[in-house]
């Protein structure tokens, strides 16, 4: 039996060939970075070529404000750290993953009180909820776009519309997002966008980054080498001063990769293809006696949900998934605590089934009956 993968909401996989092919390419060929002479002349470099591929995705103007780092957690921690708010309180969601919540709950935002906008059992979060919490020390409100737990895609455009009625910066976290949900950063008002590059957009791991709306102002937490006017001592350039130290020059060529295959296939046609393979996901897990499916079915529903089964715990079932069926799912909390409250989870967690772009509607079927095999015997015990 050939593995199936449905753990995509960690890291996507497989990767498109053509990512391993540019990440094969920049690790053997000589070293380039934004900004440092590479003696080969080409520098227009791919790091631009990636920001213009991404502000296409997500619906920028300005792609030169797009900064590469390490990954999301990175980028929130700077983001928290640095970005000027008109006020001390900051608004986020039930939904969120820890890597919203640990930063600010133990303090990156120096003098920030954090209140959390509850969500329902499905994950969905009320901008009209968010709006009734609106007070003048709000000064920054933080939005998961999709769950990494029940895949509800929240109404953005909405949200970012409120925000910006009220003069509040809006930061959204595009983690599970991005390269699977269309995306318009301009058309919603999006203040800041948060992205990793190892899930939908098929990076690498290690690969990522943030957008910075015109005018919005962030301090930095990190200093160093840019590679450009070394003889300064203090930063005169606000464009590079986010990005110190040796650039990724491996990894951005493949994130590059990444985004021009889901540009050439279309992100509205991966969502509404992934949609459809969820939709089937959902209703076959909903047909098994002694399933219990944590989601919503609908236009909502994005690339990942998750069940439980009667008579196992989550991590019993993902233990005989990956070693009696060589299929691969995640069982646990999924670093986000607080959407488990909401979804009466929190003392066993759930098992989640997170697909990509390249799943195919034979590893779902397959998947559905190892399920109904596996529940068949539960129920047998």
């Amino acid at each position: 039996m050939d593995m199936i993968y449905l753990n995509n909401a960690a890291t996507t996989y497989p990767k498109p060939q053509c990512v391993t092919d540019a990440y094969t390419a920049a690790f053997s060929a000589p070293p380039a970075g934004q900004f440092r002479s590479s003696g080969q002349g080409v520098e227009k470099d791919i790091f631009t070529r990636c920001r213009e591929n991404l502000g296409r995705l997500f619906g920028i103007s300005g792609p030169e404000r797009i900064y590469f780092t390490s990954g999301a957690t990175d980028s929130l921690n700077q983001l928290f750290y640095g970005l000027e708010r008109k006020g001390r309180k900051i608004l986020t969601t039930q939904t969120e993953h820890n890597s919203v919540l640990r930063p600010l709950y133990n303090g990156i935002a120096e003098g920030a009180e954090v209140e959390i906008v509850p969500c329902d059992p499905y994950g969905y979060v009320s901008p009209e909820e968010f709006e009734k919490r609106l007070t003048p020390d709000v000064g920054l409100f933080v939005l998961n776009h999709c769950s990494n737990v029940t895949g509800m895609i929240q109404d953005a455009a909405r949200f970012g519309e409120i925000a910006e009625k009220h003069g509040i910066l809006f930061l959204l976290d595009a983690s599970q997002s991005a390269g699977c949900i269309p995306i318009d950063c301009d058309a919603w008002h999006v203040d800041a966008l948060v992205f990793t590059g190892h899930k939908g957009l098929f990076g690498p791991q290690g690969t990522g980054g943030y957008f910075l709306r015109e005018g919005v102002r962030l301090r930095p937490c990190r200093f160093g080498g840019t590679g450009k006017d070394s003889s300064r001592l203090t930063y005169e350039d606000g464009d590079y001063e986010y990005e110190t130290g040796t650039q990724n020059g491996h990894g951005v060529p493949a994130l590059n990769a990444g985004a021009e295959y889901i540009l050439e296939r279309g992100v509205r046609s991966i969502a509404e293809e992934e949609q459809r393979l969820m939709e089937l996901l959902y209703d076959g897990l909903s047909e098994i006696q002694g399933v219990t499916v944590y989601g919503k079915k609908g236009w909502n529903l994005g690339p990942a949900l998750s069940m439980n089964l009667e008579g196992l715990w989550p991590s019993e079932l993902a233990y005989i998934l990956q070693n009696g069926y060589e299929t691969v799912v995640r069982a646990g909390l999924h670093c986000a605590p607080l959407i488990h409250q909401a979804m009466g989870t929190q003392e066993t967690g759930t098992v989640r089934i997170s697909i990509s772009a390249l799943t195919q509607e034979r590893e779902a079927k397959e998947f559905l009956g190892i399920v109904r095999e596996i529940a068949a015997a539960a129920a047998a015990e």
